[in-house]
């Protein structure tokens, strides 16, 4: 059986920021480290998109930015000021290629594409199992998502972000590619929250995706037949589907971290994703950038978390959408309605001073967030 000084279960998005975090920094070439995954990563199974001042880390694989995007309430179109801030696209393949390409260059790290069927924390080693082989590792950073701990409490509520994407290319051009849609909550609601994005890279090609913030998933149809809905609004009426994208990303406030021990941390969809908004990247790399800073100083995994305020105003929102799911296209609305985009921004990078917050929430309905903060205290 084979010793690590780390084991990633899981080699998603926040393990790979992780890794390549670790090489980056020079200060891990003594230590073993392994990546246990059944999926290979060679495919183009996702798009993340995040907003961003200035020049970035990521910048190199970025597939497009903007600098401005169009905002649909219910009752009106703004085009929203960034005010500075760029909203930018990576594709899942190239971010692949660009990690595994730097990992390649460092013969500590090791990939092994298996299954894994469990692990345990022992005390002073933790035992990895896969549906071929047992490891053993000082360190386990474990990025697989267990539901059933979640789905389990009465305390804090899940819901998913779930959706479909179509990568479409059209005949003749029809899109403004310095003109994304951002978010498009003037469709059919039917009692949930549900909205559209379109994400056009050229004039002729765009990411066109349904997105819904709601507990239930919908059949496959009912995913594609929203999007030829909004293809035909759109105008167009040829096309092809170069390809797709789906996935379901769980919103919740539970604390994933009271399952993390001396040598187990919870990393990815456990905790790393922001519960409100399913947003990932930005968050898992500020994450990855902590824990690497972390494991420099200490030696006990379950110090690494910090809870803090936005994890409270994240809990408040998806209480709202628990109870009430149609409500979130009017705080949505409300929010961008006429707020400063770049403090929307800030306050979901979870950035801004108490000053800045109370810009941002005072923006929103102040019905169902002083019910919800009632409930929540009574609590």
């Amino acid at each position: 059986m084979k010793h690590y000084h780390y084991i990633f279960a899981g080699s998603g998005l926040a393990s790979l920021m992780v890794v390549y975090r670790m090489v980056l920094s020079g200060e891990f070439a003594n230590k073993q480290i392994l990546l246990i995954d059944a999926d290979t990563k060679k495919s183009n199974d996702r798009t993340w998109c995040f907003w961003e001042k200035g020049a970035g880390d990521w910048d190199t694989i970025i597939s497009k930015k903007w600098d401005t995007a169009l905002f649909a309430g219910e009752q009106y179109r703004r085009e929203l000021d960034f005010g500075g801030y760029s909203y930018k696209m990576i594709e899942g393949l190239d971010f692949y290629n660009f990690v595994f390409t730097e990992l390649k260059k460092h013969p500590n790290v090791g990939f092994i594409n298996q299954k894994i069927t469990g692990f345990k924390d022992e005390g002073t080693i933790v035992s990895v199992s896969t549906e071929e082989a047992s490891y053993t590792c000082d360190k386990l950073f474990n990025s697989i998502y267990n539901p059933l701990a979640v789905e389990a409490n009465k305390k804090y509520p899940l819901l998913l972000q779930h959706f479909t994407g179509w990568h479409i290319r059209t005949k003749a051009p029809v899109f403004n590619d310095a003109l994304p849609t951002f978010m498009d909550f003037s469709i059919p609601q039917k009692g949930n929250t549900r909205f559209i994005y379109v994400l056009p890279t050229s004039s002729t090609e765009a990411l066109i995706e349904y997105t819904l913030f709601s507990k239930d998933l919908l059949s496959a149809q009912e995913y594609d037949d929203a999007i030829k809905e909004n293809i035909a609004e759109l105008g167009i009426t040829e096309y092809e589907i170069m390809y797709s994208e789906k996935g379901s990303i769980p919103m919740t406030s539970y604390p994933f971290w009271k399952h993390n021990t001396k040598n187990v941390l919870n990393i990815g969809t456990g905790g790393w994703t922001k519960a409100s908004t399913g947003y990932t990247f930005k968050n898992a790399d500020k994450k990855a950038k902590a824990l690497i800073s972390f494991l420099l100083k200490e030696n006990d995994l379950s110090k690494f978390h910090k809870k803090n305020k936005f994890w409270f105003y994240d809990l408040l929102l998806l209480d709202i959408l628990d109870r009430t799911n149609e409500k979130g296209a009017a705080i949505f609305s409300d929010l961008f309605r006429s707020g400063d985009a770049a403090i929307i921004f800030k306050f979901l990078d979870e950035e801004t001073s108490l000053t800045e917050d109370l810009k941002v929430i005072l923006k929103c309905p102040k019905t169902p967030f002083l019910q919800a903060l009632f409930r929540r205290m009574a609590k």
